[in-house]
């Protein structure tokens, strides 16, 4: 379904890495290139999955790539990532994942015993996660030209009962809740490196999210307006792009945001934003005010959400963008993830 050369707005000369970050780059390519060739007018905001009916059947659909450096890491590795990251991003919209299909790029040299790791890794996680693996791909590439390997991954779920997951539902008053801490992910990404020379008891999050959101759904049902989950660019980015999209404000409450001592100091050495930070086993929601509690309540009642929590609501103002209070009792803005931080962490 393309459509006329005019309408394309990405004038860039060359793809960066930033484009791949998730932040303000990554959106200018998808909104400017990708969205006016492949879907024209057809285009409506940005998800973690489709929405589509087949002979009114409808389902939910996802693809994902996954170019993590190092393969593995403290807490997990491409394998189990690749598999929960396809999951949660069912999950937050408002489905259950039931099959993957799977595509390994391999190196040329990579060693077997990684490989049958991997694939270890992915099938214990799609067991975790009650998610069929029902067919994939391999190719091989030369030997320097994929970082051991990638893998790419497509998921197809059924939608939860009950709940409709849009922007446009969202309303003032509502609440955000957050399911745990966040920046484990990214720091553990980059202390695996040895990029920083700062030594911490710290593990990536990965996880499967379903067991939570579905929780929530069963608890708050229709009440739950919108969720997704904070990977590439963080918390800030999502909820920017919640904001552009319902034309609203998000007001956030720097005090009741959750982040690990030894994320906080990385962040600070490095001059980042915690809320800039990739996860991959927390969840964001936006509940109607008067399901939020019992929403929470469910939460912090599942195995995993215990630390979940309330760390901000919809306003009228500021209209379309993200504003933190401080802790000093100040304000500040926090917009969509700029460069690229933190390459590949995912």
């Amino acid at each position: 379904m393309a459509t006329t050369a005019h309408k394309i707005k990405f004038r860039e000369a060359q793809i960066e890495m930033a484009h791949g970050a998730g932040g303000k780059a990554s959106r200018r390519l998808v909104e400017g290139l990708f969205a006016p060739l492949l879907y024209g007018s057809s285009a409506g905001p940005l998800a973690d999955a489709a929405h589509i009916q087949i002979n009114g059947t409808r389902i939910a659909m996802t693809t994902d790539s996954f170019v993590v450096k190092p393969l593995r890491f403290p807490g997990g590795s491409i394998g189990e990532l690749a598999i929960n990251g396809t999951v949660n991003d069912l999950a937050v919209s408002g489905a259950k994942a039931e099959a993957i299909v799977v595509t390994f790029i391999l190196e040329a040299g990579l060693p077997t015993d990684v490989l049958e790791a991997e694939v270890r890794a992915m099938g214990r996680a799609a067991e975790n996660a009650g998610v069929l693996i029902a067919g994939g791909d391999t190719k091989v590439v030369e030997h320097g030209h994929a970082d051991g390997m990638y893998i790419t991954t497509t998921g197809i779920g059924r939608l939860l009962s009950g709940v409709a997951i849009s922007p446009r539902s969202v309303r003032p008053g509502d609440k955000v809740l957050l399911s745990g801490p966040i920046g484990d992910h990214g720091i553990t990404i980059l202390l695996a490196r040895g990029d920083l020379d700062l030594e911490a008891e710290l593990h990536s999050d990965t996880r499967s999210v379903l067991p939570l959101v579905q929780a929530i759904v069963r608890e708050a049902g229709a009440g739950v307006r919108w969720m997704r989950d904070p990977t590439r660019g963080g918390v800030a980015t999502s909820l920017n792009e919640l904001a552009r999209d319902c034309g609203l404000g998000i007001v956030l409450f720097e005090e009741k945001i959750p982040v690990r001592d030894s994320v906080r100091g990385a962040c600070e050495l490095l001059g980042l934003d915690p809320l800039h930070i990739a996860n991959e086993g927390q969840f964001l929601a936006v509940v109607a005010a008067d399901q939020a509690d019992a929403a929470l309540q469910a939460l912090r009642s599942t195995t995993g959400g215990e630390a979940a929590t309330v760390i901000g609501e919809v306003r009228e103002q500021p209209e379309s963008a993200v504003l933190v209070t401080t802790l000093y009792g100040g304000t500040r803005m926090v917009d969509m993830l700029v460069g690229d931080p933190l390459p590949r962490i995912c």
